[in-house]
């Protein structure tokens, strides 16, 4: 059964929110060498982690993790933290190094697969077999195509459109559930000299990639995105086009400085009432304070055809393992560790607590916000990951080039998709 035939409710009894950041900032590769050297094959040989968890709260709470793990004496754990937008960029060169690390934060799902494919990842399938309380869908997400596990999940999250309460109630706002009614919303907000929407696509132009796949899955539904992402359909389609045209109806309302700046500095936008709300994922709070993560809160990407069944982006994170390790068995002992109730509720305590642990018994934040997003993707119809962990990290920097040049240049829809089209075919043909 393909992963992206699973219910939501057996996705979700698993459910766990990727909020990890990003640790240390070693600089990379090299530390691997010295780190994988066994320790006479007694099962405790050292091992490095490569984080791209880079924010503070989720360093704090990975570091917190790791040092749980080593008091274990199962293996000795280094992270080595890089910074997440290095790290995107840097990982598949991480993966193919002659001394590659260890193990490595990142997606489960697609993006895990393509790795896999490539003959990158460690088979993990037998610390699998040991994690009996998860349910059959988290399996299935972390299996490559050969059938082996490749990934052990330890969180995910939702994304949607976070605002202030206070700042709503401030301008006399509320909660849009329709395309009409956000309309509305961006209208009005625009009226009281607020850009409505934050936008952060400097050094982080994949922030854009949110608004493509929800306006894909609230307008062709998520079927047809999945095929799309896949290369099983055109994004020169008509079908695409319809999404473009929509997504232009919004663009006056957002942020004109927001192509100028970071996904972390349009957050810091937000929170100070510089724009009135963000289609971003639960990530975003490990910046923001106690006082301000209390004064969050978020909506549904609206709908827009009540026909087509609802979809949300539920991204899975976690880890996957380098084929290369020198220390296949203190890897295979953190994964176990990392899918415990003990380590999932620890990194939650020492996080910024948006998160949701993916084992069945672990227990999320008590926060009326994430009880609410965790209420919104068990009432989903569907669920999606994200661009690239839908796809692959190759296919990711299309969606970048496509999507930023739209909001550049949105008279230019059909040149742009015909270019998309054929940037995607020979990532698809690679």
């Amino acid at each position: 059964m393909s992963d992206y035939d699973l219910s939501r409710r057996r996705f979700l009894g698993h459910i766990g929110l990727a909020s990890l950041g990003a640790l240390g900032a070693t600089s990379l590769v090299g530390c691997a060498s010295s780190a994988s050297t066994s320790n006479g094959g007694n099962g405790a040989g050292a091992i490095t982690l490569q984080s791209n968890l880079s924010s503070p709260q989720a360093k704090t709470a990975m570091e917190k993790v790791v040092e749980s793990f080593n008091k274990l004496n199962k293996g000795k754990a280094t992270l080595n933290t890089i910074a997440a937008e290095t790290y995107r960029t840097q990982l598949p060169t991480y993966l193919t190094s002659a001394n590659p690390p260890d193990l490595y934060t990142w997606y489960a799902g697609s993006v895990a697969n393509d790795y896999a494919r490539k003959g990158l990842l460690l088979d993990v399938s037998d610390v699998w077999n040991g994690l009996t309380e998860y349910p059959g869908s988290l399996r299935s997400l972390s299996t490559d195509a050969t059938g082996k596990q490749v990934f052990v999940p330890m969180t995910n999250y939702w994304w949607g459109f976070f605002y202030r309460k206070s700042h709503f109630a401030k301008w006399g706002v509320q909660e849009p559930k329709t395309w009409a009614e956000f309309l509305t919303l961006c209208q009005t907000l625009k009226g009281k000299g607020i850009p409505p929407i934050g936008i952060g696509l400097g050094d982080t132009p994949w922030v854009a990639s949110a608004w493509f796949d929800y306006l894909n899955i609230r307008i062709n539904g998520a079927p047809f995105h999945r095929e799309l992402l896949a290369g099983k359909q055109r994004f020169d389609d008509p079908k695409v086009k319809a999404v473009f045209t929509r997504w232009r109806e919004v663009l006056p309302y957002f942020d004109p400085k927001g192509k100028a700046y970071p996904f972390q500095e349009a957050t810091t936008a937000l929170l100070a009432g510089k724009t009135g709300m963000f289609l971003i994922g639960t990530f975003f709070a490990d910046a923001a304070s106690t006082e301000a993560i209390d004064d969050i809160d978020f909506f549904r990407f609206p709908i827009i055809d009540s026909a087509v069944p609802v979809a949300e982006e539920a991204p899975t994170d976690g880890f996957f393992a380098s084929a290369k390790t020198a220390n296949p068995t203190s890897v295979k002992a953190f994964l176990t560790y990392a899918a415990s109730v003990e380590a999932q509720e620890a990194y939650i305590a020492n996080s910024a607590g948006i998160v949701l642990p993916t084992h069945p018994k672990a227990k999320a934040a008590d926060r009326p916000l994430v009880a609410k997003g965790k209420a919104m993707l068990e009432s989903a119809q569907e669920l999606t990951q994200f661009f690239n962990r839908d796809s692959s990290d190759s296919l990711q920097p299309t969606a970048d080039t496509a999507l930023t040049k739209f909001i550049d240049k949105p008279d230019q829809i059909d040149a742009i998709l015909s270019e998309w089209q054929a940037s995607a075919e020979k990532v698809f043909k690679g």
